[in-house]
């Protein structure tokens, strides 16, 4: 138990959650489901940075850092009132291939608190070895630290589901990856971490035991998690819906602001259709369907393109590992799964037509999109300056015609589309001050481009971690014309040759 592991809880004057606000809702389930165990002291912590926006959503004053003790809390030096850690346990196919028993290799839940909406899960990513650490040590860097946090923050902003991340502290221990670098440790925070990973991990073994425990889980997310599905015929089936719908919903988002998630393992998916696990991320510069952005990637299976494929995948593993619940009825689950094949298109195909700043629906809207998108990649445009672009564009102004023009290698070929935009535009009237105002609210200015984060990081690592909440701020109004024109403008050259892998 916690009493017999050493860490301090600390006496203070909370402005956060008192002792009975925290509470481990799965902990109920049994040991099955988890290891209950302090995290691992890091040496000497500091601050490197705080989200006042999480702290909102906490309902948390924003000087809660200044409490005593909190350092030490969100360091895993210590634990404040009510906090009960455990890590969980989870299975999953990684690129494809099942790979066994996982789990929070190197995240501890330090315990579910109250916030203005529900319980949320407070996680701590970095905080040492469990049970499911295999072949790791538990740690996370400061690079990789900086990048979870930086773009959970600015994927809320941009109205994309998301796990999200209150801080992230600093310690000099070393940590080596493919270099010695310095631990972090991010705290992040959700509704639930529950993964298609954990289901897996009860699904996948013949014994009735294990199998209940599937149930028991299924039952405990339809409860906390799904409460409308229980009303439903079958209640599993109706979770599997649920899912598949969230899901596509999030790749139509992903897709739609050119983000590259990377590493889209069954482990790390998300049961609620959240964006999860920030590794190696990346938003598209030059557009590239087949672009791929983790460096560990050799087959290219997670490439931009493949994503939304890659979910329905996904989504059909989740669907193998609920058949011990529904009478092992393959024909059920796979019809649940059927609305990810119109929820998917429909819902990409709204946002699309939001960024060009289409009102109204008409059929020739998708080869309008498809045909863009098109000379994009033949162009290798820059994803988010050509849509930033077009959203001033007015065949009446001959600079903002140019500015969108010049983006592209065939001129002429971009001449006719927009044409074809003017046509679409004058059919239902838009009116171009209008327009470009809602477009501008749907196009980001700025997105957490791969340069800038390392920007960013290289600062950090020098010890000024100014640039590191200059950046949150600006990231946290993403449609906003940035003071600073270079968070904005196209990539150095030198960005062309900065990599992200598993180990980022």
């Amino acid at each position: 138990m916690l009493a017999d592991t050493g860490l301090t809880r600390p006496e203070t004057a909370l402005e956060v959650p008192s002792p009975a606000a925290w509470s481990q809702r799965i902990a109920a389930l049994g040991n099955r489901f988890f290891t209950e165990l302090p995290p691992s002291p890091a040496p000497a912590p500091h601050w490197v940075a705080r989200s006042e926006a999480c702290a909102e959503t906490l309902g948390w004053a924003l000087d809660w850092w200044r409490q005593p003790g909190a350092l030490d809390v969100f360091s895993g030096n210590a634990l404040w009132p009510g906090m009960r850690p455990l890590a969980s346990v989870y299975s999953g196919h990684q690129f494809g291939v099942w790979a066994g028993q996982l789990g929070d290799g190197r995240a501890l839940s330090l315990g579910e608190t109250m916030t203005p909406r529900g319980l949320w899960d407070v996680q701590l990513k970095g905080a040492g070895l469990t049970p499911y650490s295999r072949m790791g040590d538990g740690r996370a860097v400061l690079r990789s630290s900086i990048r979870e946090f930086l773009c959970s923050e600015a994927m809320h902003a941009l109205g994309i589901p998301t796990t999200r991340a209150l801080c992230i502290t600093g310690s000099p221990l070393g940590v080596r990856r493919e270099e010695m670098e310095t631990a972090a440790i991010v705290t992040r925070v959700a509704p639930s971490f529950l993964r298609f990973g954990h289901f897996e991990h009860f699904a996948h073994t013949a014994n009735d035991d294990q199998h209940e425990a599937l149930r028991e889980l299924a039952d405990f997310m339809l409860r906390h998690h799904a409460p409308e599905c229980l009303a439903a015929d079958n209640p599993y089936l109706a979770l599997l819906e649920k899912v598949a719908r969230q899901t596509a919903e999030l790749m139509a988002d992903w897709q739609a602001v050119g983000f590259c998630h990377g590493v889209m393992n069954t482990d790390n998916m998300s049961m609620l259709g959240l964006t999860l696990d920030y590794g190696p991320f990346g938003f598209l510069d030059a557009f590239d369907p087949g672009h791929v952005c983790n460096h560990s990637d050799n087959q290219g299976r997670y490439a931009y393109a493949r994503q939304p494929n890659v979910a329905f995948w996904n989504l059909h593993a989740l669907a193998q590992a609920l058949l011990p619940l529904l009478n092992d009825n393959s024909e059920a689950a796979i019809a649940a799964l059927e609305p990810y094949k119109t929820v998917f298109p429909e819902a990409l195909m709204r946002r699309m037509r939001a960024k060009l700043g289409l009102a109204t629906e008409l059929d020739a809207d998708r080869s309008l999109v498809d045909d863009l998108l098109r000379l994009m990649a033949a162009a290798r445009a820059d994803f988010t300056i050509t849509f930033r672009r077009l959203s001033r564009f007015d065949a009446a102004d001959e600079a903002s015609r140019h500015a969108v023009r010049d983006l592209f290698l065939d001129r002429e070929a971009f001449d006719a589309w927009a044409l074809r935009y003017q046509d679409r535009l004058a059919q239902e009237g838009s009116v171009p001050a209008e327009r470009h105002a809602r477009m501008l609210a749907t196009n980001p200015a700025v997105v957490l481009r791969n340069h800038l984060a390392e920007q960013a990081i290289r600062r950090a690592r020098d010890g000024d971690f100014g640039e590191v909440q200059r950046l949150l701020k600006v990231l946290a109004s993403p449609y906003d014309e940035p003071a600073v024109a270079a968070d904005a403008a196209f990539p150095p050259d030198w960005a062309q040759h900065l990599e992200v892998s598993c180990s980022s």
